[in-house]
């Protein structure tokens, strides 16, 4: 029987990766900065990725490493980024060599080549953007960037970058928490733009079976050892029929007053660059009205994952009508209880 481990394993998706590669019958080390969860068949490493002494006990006697971790892409701190996403990539990859691990699964992001225009049906020969939409897409790049380059067909030790968008289903902490709490607060009356933007919202059970099928394909005379695959549902959708599908799902109003992107961007914009002056003065918080989100709201962004499809054999396993009805039956304790 394999050995797996999953650094970030009590994460959203590394625990259904933990979980998903358990079904399958492989055995799963479990590593992240404090254990969540108890499961009987999983043993549990906790330590800072960052610190190679702690990870190596995890590494040890293993086939395949999945690094899931990373800090909230929600958050601004640039130094957090960097320690974690791009240093401590370094020091899983020396842990790896160290430990004699020969493959090396990374959860990276498709929005590595997103600068906040429409992108369409986007392979992964498109550039890295020039100008990253956030610190959490700034790093990506660089980590990235960090693990292909460390694949190395002559020490034996293969790397591939996973480049999942929009991911979302039971557990998650983020996304349809985040919509309910701005519902809740009155916060979800306007659509940003004419409502017509086509995005990928993903599954995370695909995203798994989208590392899984990447693992497999490492190997001695690997052809897809060294590169980047976008992994998603292959079926884009309106983002705002897709998040009117959620909101109506769990007994909220839906959006349906229009505001122009271009008006709420530009205030986003501003209220950055007034969260940098103030900064050093005041603890003006975390911005729930950034650049980023505003673009990711209201602009075409979907990937290709043609090449995922050809070289790993990949194939969407939930379509995303049961995806959404999956995920409103796990979060029935948001519902709006509310009587109108």
């Amino acid at each position: 029987m394999a050995t797996c481990a999953v650094i970030g394993g009590c994460g959203f998706l590394g625990r259904r990766l933990a979980e998903m590669l358990l079904e399958q019958g492989y055995s799963v080390n479990v590593f992240d900065i404090q254990q969540t969860f108890e499961h009987e068949k999983m043993r549990f490493f906790n330590g800072n990725l960052c610190n190679k002494q702690d990870l190596l006990p995890a590494l040890r006697n293993t086939d395949v490493v999945f690094h899931t971790a990373s800090p909230s892409a929600a958050s601004d701190n640039r130094e957090l980024f960097e320690r974690v996403n791009v240093d401590g990539m370094r020091v899983v990859i020396d842990a790896c060599r160290e430990a004699g691990v020969e493959k090396l699964v990374v959860t990276s992001t498709a929005s590595v080549i997103y600068d906040g225009s429409d992108i369409m049906n986007a392979t992964e020969d498109s550039p890295y953007a020039k100008r990253p939409m956030d610190y959490y897409t700034e790093t990506k790049i660089k980590q990235e960037k960090v693990v292909l380059g460390a694949n190395s067909s002559e020490d034996n030790f293969f790397t591939i970058a996973i480049r999942p968008h929009g991911i979302f289903g039971p557990r998650d902490q983020q996304m349809l928490p985040n919509v309910v709490k701005a519902a809740r607060a009155g916060k979800m009356k306007f659509i940003v733009g004419n409502g017509m933007n086509l995005v990928d919202q993903t599954y995370v059970d695909n995203v798994v079976h989208g590392h899984i099928v990447a693992a497999k394909s490492l190997g001695e005379g690997s052809h897809t050892a060294g590169k980047a695959y976008h992994i998603t549902n292959d079926s884009p959708v309106f983002f705002w029929t897709f998040l009117s599908s959620l909101l109506t799902g769990l007994g909220y109003a839906t959006p349906h007053h229009h505001v122009p992107y271009f008006i709420v961007y530009v205030i986003a914009v501003l209220l950055a660059a007034c969260k940098r002056v103030l900064s050093p003065l005041y603890d003006v918080g975390e911005l729930t009205f950034t650049p980023s989100r505003v673009a990711l709201i209201a602009t075409h962004h979907f990937y290709s994952c043609e090449a995922a499809k050809r070289d790993l054999g990949y194939r969407p396993l939930v379509p995303m009508n049961e995806a959404i009805e999956r995920t409103l039956e796990s979060f029935t304790h948001l519902r709006n209880n509310v009587v109108t």
